[in-house]
């Protein structure tokens, strides 16, 4: 009886959370028009940052109550999520071509995320390696330094954005097609007051939903014998995936590749330097899980292979095959999560 709660308590955490970034995502999108603040910027910035508000919730609750090792599965299981299963469903429904600045820059932003988490969650392997044997360093732990780093990594990567998008604002509007665009406009319409309820109604469905599907994931873990680190690499990290999975399929279906892998990679950026950042400011994240080192090298792979599919491929395209690989291989990195439990 009380896993079936506790399985409610995540189903309703997921359906608020999911909920949450839509309307706080069109409530802020209808405050920053009336600024007269482009769409494209709105897409980069308030967009990006709907599709891992569900992540940003969950790492905030659980970081503020001490859950770290939820905190760093959702973060790590929601970004080989995104590459394995949502790039790969992705690229089964549509072969996913990539742009010249993915391929060059996003991409490897992408795996230098992946790298740089790797080398601060492994403070032990690198002070030992670099001479300093007197075990000062104890445990591997993102500390609230490491964390003012990602978040300095971040700053850089918004940066970024908004100066390409000032560049390129109108050959990407028009990739982005007219249906994007007339959405956005129709934000335009919505009164200050329904856009200030939407923006305060999406905050509290977000705080609600994490902190349930939180509650629903560590009452779970606990009957089924399961660690925090498995169910927020699993569990916690599908379910707050969830815009983007819709977003990626939608966009693979509409044959609009940019937005499917656009998404994916904005997603994982966003989720590390800036969530991972702020979860480790609030509450420093040691990195305690038997599968850590896996997990982390799991992130790096999904990177790694985005970036060799799309130079091995004819025109720097994801194919059907290369998404079934990619499945495939979540698949197998899920089996062995289980087997890990089972041992």
């Amino acid at each position: 009886m009380e896993i079936l709660i506790s399985l409610g308590l995540i189903a309703i955490g997921v359906v608020l959370t999911v909920i949450g970034s839509n309307i706080l995502v069109d409530g802020a999108s209808a405050i920053a028009k009336k600024f007269n603040i482009s769409d494209l910027i709105i897409g980069l910035t308030i967009v990006a940052f709907g599709t891992s508000s569900p992540e940003l919730a969950v790492n905030i609750t659980s970081s503020i109550s001490g859950k770290t090792d939820i905190a760093i599965g959702n973060i790590l299981g929601s970004n080989i999520f995104n590459v394995f299963i949502i790039l790969g469903i992705a690229a089964v429904i549509y072969p996913v071509r990539v742009q010249s600045a993915s391929v060059w820059i996003e991409i490897p932003m992408s795996l230098l995320a992946a790298l740089v988490v790797g080398v601060m969650a492994n403070d032990i392997f690198f002070d030992a390696g670099f001479g300093d044997r007197g075990n000062i360093i104890t445990k591997n732990v993102i500390t609230r330094t490491d964390s003012l780093i990602l978040l300095c990594f971040f700053a850089v990567f918004m940066y970024y954005t908004v100066y390409a998008s000032r560049n390129t604002q109108e050959d990407l509007k028009d990739e982005l097609g007219k249906e994007m665009h007339n959405d956005l406009a129709k934000k335009d319409l919505m009164s200050s007051g329904k856009a200030t309820l939407f923006i305060i109604g999406g905050l509290v469905c977000l705080y609600f939903g994490s902190d349930w599907l939180v509650i629903g994931a560590v009452k779970i873990a606990k009957v089924a014998g399961l660690s925090d680190a498995i169910i927020g690499l699993t569990i916690i990290a599908a379910g707050t995936s969830v815009p983007e999975l819709a977003t990626s399929a939608t966009a693979a279906y509409k044959k609009n590749s940019d937005i499917a892998i656009g998404n994916v990679v904005g997603s994982n950026i966003f989720n590390i330097f800036f969530i991972l950042g702020l979860s480790g400011l609030i509450n420093p994240l040691p990195f305690s899980s038997p599968t850590a080192l896996v997990d982390i090298l799991m992130t790096i792979l999904s990177s790694i292979m985005m970036f060799t599919f799309t130079l091995a491929g004819k025109g720097r395209m994801i194919s059907r095959g290369e998404g079934i690989i990619l499945i495939v291989i979540y698949l197998a990195y899920l089996s062995y999560l289980i087997s890990t439990v089972a041992g």
